[in-house]
């Protein structure tokens, strides 16, 4: 399965207005992948909205991002003036394609830029590890860019912040976390809180 994500960033009194407009692109008779998610930024810059959708073969994405790039108004960005980037990615060969669901209040995405040539060990150390750590509380997604700089995204739900640091500072004391060797192969790595709209599959 391939993924979209796309970023929408504009004023937070815009937010709404962004929203709306992001929909209304969605649901247009045109549009093609499927609707995954859609969250609003909690933390870092504030006033953004992401958009997961999920597309059967290259072609497809390569076809809506076509559509993107040539429209006027593409995810009703220039009518509320806010910026849009959109991102190609691979899901992890061994996990499930997403499927929507209420998983959780917020939703964490992690990046982490890889080193070179630290791609494919990386895979290999989350298949190892996620048997146990998925016990613990479950993935949404883990996926690798197409495009850019090497890197790869995870998003994981919780119900809380309490719980995830919780699970998390228990999964390392247990030593099933972080995936052995998967560290060594990233330089740089962020984390953002986003939570789900009213609407969105993923919630």
């Amino acid at each position: 399965m391939l993924y979209e994500l796309t970023t929408l960033s504009s004023h937070i009194l815009k937010l709404p207005q962004v929203i709306a407009n992001a929909q209304t692109w969605l649901n247009r008779p045109v549009a093609t992948g499927r609707r995954l998610g859609i969250w609003t930024s909690e933390n870092g810059r504030l006033g953004s909205v992401r958009v997961l959708r999920g597309f059967a073969d290259a072609e497809e994405l390569a076809r809506e991002r076509y559509r993107a790039l040539h429209h006027s108004d593409p995810f009703g960005a220039a009518s509320s003036a806010c910026t849009f980037e959109s991102e190609s990615y691979a899901g992890f060969p061994f996990l499930p394609a997403v499927e929507p669901g209420i998983f959780g209040k917020y939703y964490e995405f992690r990046t982490y830029w890889l080193k070179p040539g630290g791609l494919t060990p990386t895979i290999e150390a989350w298949e190892a590890a996620m048997p146990e750590r998925s016990k613990r509380s479950p993935l949404t997604l883990n996926m690798y860019a197409l495009d850019g700089a090497p890197r790869i995204t995870h998003i994981w739900p919780w119900n809380s912040l309490d719980e995830r640091i919780a699970i998390r500072a228990k999964s390392y004391a247990d030593g099933i976390w972080p995936p052995k060797g998967g560290p060594e192969q990233f330089h740089e790595a962020t984390s953002t809180i986003w939570i789900p709209t009213a609407d969105s599959p993923l919630r």
